[in-house]
């Protein structure tokens, strides 16, 4: 099986050409922000990088709304396939936004701090498409470029592999790492952002290229 891509933090036109060319093969947009994120944008601007994605690429919100109708009105306003709620929110909110997501998929974040996150990705796996797994500061929920302890996020993979639920595997990914975390977590897919940017900020070409065929060759 090949390991799925995704490059987060979508910001330009520029920096969704160098995915297409990249090859990912989901795209992420943050919008709708509690937490610090260089990459957030607001509806008009996400919807437009949304329209300009081709079909068969998928258009992620990424967001940290944690009021159900605000997220689902956030989704339906950019145009988006799937809604990753990246917030620090209930399982009862998770539950609400997948009964209102009308066909979209829903892929709920867990912040892996510690052992404690296998319980919480447990409770949240019935009520959602995937979980996502990522790194966390005090002012960030995603964005850090730290990696997180992989033997919990391996955990979560195979109690999570039970219910028949994928796991995204995010936070400090790189070129230079993405084979080791995917040898030892064995996700669905991965999930990139600061990883792959320039000083700037920007998505480089290169990088991102390489961080797709590492993660494509590293794919049990």
């Amino acid at each position: 099986m090949t390991v799925r891509t995704k490059m987060c933090g979508i910001r330009s036109v520029a920096d969704l050409r160098v995915a297409l060319a990249a090859g990912a093969d989901a795209v992420g947009f943050i919008s709708g922000t509690t937490h610090f994120s260089e990459d957030a944008l607001d509806a008009a601007a996400a919807a437009e990088l949304a329209r300009r994605t081709p079909p068969f690429v998928s258009r992620v919100l990424v967001t940290h709304v944690v009021e159900p109708a605000a997220i689902i009105d956030l989704a339906e306003r950019i145009g988006v396939d799937a809604i990753q709620v990246h917030g620090v929110v209930p399982v009862d909110t998770v539950r609400a936004v997948r009964r209102a997501a009308r066909g979209r998929q829903v892929i709920a974040a867990v912040h892996v701090t510690g052992p404690e996150a296998l319980d919480t990705a447990r409770k949240l796996a019935p009520h959602c498409d995937a979980v996502l797994l990522d790194s966390r500061t005090a002012n960030r929920l995603g964005g850090t470029g730290l990696t997180h302890d992989w033997s919990i996020s391996a955990a979560i993979v195979r109690a999570l592999h039970l219910l028949a639920r994928p796991v995204v595997l995010a936070g400090g990914l790189t070129p230079a790492n993405v084979a080791a975390a995917i040898h030892a977590v064995r996700p669905f897919a991965v999930d990139v952002n600061s990883g792959i940017e320039t000083g700037t900020g920007d998505k480089h070409p290169e990088a991102s290229k390489a961080f797709i065929t590492a993660a494509h060759k590293a794919s049990p």
